[in-house]
């Protein structure tokens, strides 16, 4: 099918980049703008990654690519938490009971590559680099581009217009700006920031942690992680709170400081951290926010992923909607026969309360990864719920499984019936009416029945 619009995607990074893919298959004329440098032969600047999770959702839109043998190649898996205590003991918390649910560790830059060597591969895409966007006319669908390379301005004109371009979205400020144009925006930030670090590889060319691992050194407020890469280093991220408690990033001031604070929380972790001090003053600190707003679309322009929805990272799903998002408009775009008018509507008010529903999960998950994962109550429930998912494969899925694995289930019906789930055990446990001596079969039903409560409004268990 040959379809005769210009669509102007602004933004090529990982969404950008598969909506421009994708699109170009229905055989649209794409141009596809990016500001940065192309990132195949530019030197990316450290610390700003964050290493990638990849599961399901994110696969479902390669699948429906197919692209899916060519990203499983830059795959790591990890199957659980690595959990890292203050005297360096490990425990590791199975992501699911099931054998062949787990994540994937990718590199941003090398998933981001990848996409963009396949869009240049088709003759209907033109795809430019180096070019800031600095003004659009969302009702003559044109937009103004500086040519940094060049140092002029070019100016640009499509049928259709994309925001793909991130938090800081361009697109979406114009669409704020237009008069007369009832739109909502909010943009919250948390009060820990992020700053990233690098495990090389040992002497011997190995790992130094378990390698199949997502590790995680919970410490109350501030958290580490650790996600591996495929030359056998890991990318490390510290998440520490600006102010507030002994240490903070507004203290942490000189090599004394930080090193003391790492060899008194994360000992085990500081033993393989020999760049330690030159890193943290030279990778920069950056914040860590929500952004939500409606309506996605305006007149011939629509906002997607990051754009129209930037969460926090703790879910690892951010990605992983965003990419999600390209499986439900091209969902609408073949229902509406490629009408992109009535797609833009029908995908904007079907999606938007999945996005709202894994930003609201992904600050859950903030507090839960950097506190209840090392709690005893936590623990207990992580291991009902495994041993549910192991001996009931069918009948039981656990919040993150619900939101990871199940990506047949919309974002929000995973948030709520989790949530419930969440609550039932907890209060079940803590009212003693989960026992040793009970059949998983007894506990099974016993937590339906009482999630079922939830779910329908009625009350748990009294206090």
């Amino acid at each position: 099918m040959h379809n005769k619009e210009h669509l102007l995607i602004i933004g090529a990074g990982l969404c950008g980049s598969l909506l421009a893919f994708r699109l170009a298959q229905h055989g649209y004329k794409i141009t596809l703008v990016e500001k940065r440098p192309d990132l195949r032969k530019a030197e990316i600047s450290a610390g700003r990654s964050i290493n990638l999770a990849f599961s399901d959702r994110a696969y479902k839109a390669f699948k429906m690519a197919g692209l899916q043998e060519k990203v499983a190649k830059l795959f790591i898996p990890m199957h659980g938490r690595m959990l890292h205590d203050l005297e360096g003991k490990t425990f590791l918390s199975e992501y699911s009971g099931r054998e062949d649910e787990y994540i994937n560790s990718i590199s941003r830059t090398e998933l981001n590559a990848l996409l963009l060597d396949e869009v240049e591969k088709f003759d209907n895409v033109n795809l430019i680099f180096n070019h800031t966007c600095q003004h659009l006319d969302l009702d003559e669908s044109t937009a103004d581009f500086f040519d940094e390379k060049n140092q002029k301005k070019i100016n640009l004109t499509a049928d259709y217009i994309f925001g793909t371009d991130g938090g800081g979205s361009a697109v979406r400020q114009s669409m704020q700006s237009q008069k007369d144009f009832l739109f909502s925006h909010s943009q919250e930030f948390l009060t820990h920031g992020y700053k990233e670090l690098h495990f090389p590889p040992t002497e011997e060319g190995e790992y130094a942690i378990a390698k199949n691992a997502l590790h995680i050194w919970p410490r109350g407020e501030n958290m580490l992680i650790g996600l591996p890469n495929p030359d056998q280093s890991f990318t490390v991220t510290l998440f520490l709170a600006y102010e507030g408690g002994q240490y903070n990033f507004n203290n942490l001031t000189t090599p004394e400081i930080v090193e003391e604070y790492f060899k008194k929380e994360f000992a085990d972790a500081y033993a393989i951290l020999p760049n330690l001090k030159a890193e943290f003053f030279e990778n920069p600190t950056s914040p860590l926010g929500t952004v939500k707003c409606a309506p996605w679309y305006y007149n011939k322009t629509m906002l997607m992923g990051d754009a129209a929805h930037a969460i926090v990272p703790f879910y690892g799903q951010g990605m992983n909607a965003s990419f999600e998002d390209v499986v439900e408009f091209d969902y609408w775009l073949t229902r509406h026969d490629f009408d992109l008018k009535k797609t833009f509507i029908d995908f904007s008010k079907t999606r938007k309360p999945d996005a709202d529903a894994i930003a609201d999960l992904a600050l859950d998950n903030f507090y839960e990864m950097k506190s209840h994962t090392a709690q005893a109550l936590f623990l207990k429930k992580r291991q009902i719920e495994l041993a549910l998912e192991k001996e009931f494969p069918k009948a039981y899925a656990s919040k993150y499984s619900l939101v990871t694995f199940k990506d047949n289930i919309p974002y929000k019906e995973a948030m709520e019936k989790g949530r419930a789930q969440d609550k039932a055990i907890l209060s079940l446990l803590k009212h003693d009416k989960l026992k040793d001596n009970q059949s998983l079969e007894e506990q099974l039903k016993l937590i339906h029945k009482t999630t079922k409560q939830l779910l329908e409004g009625d009350f748990l268990l009294e206090n």
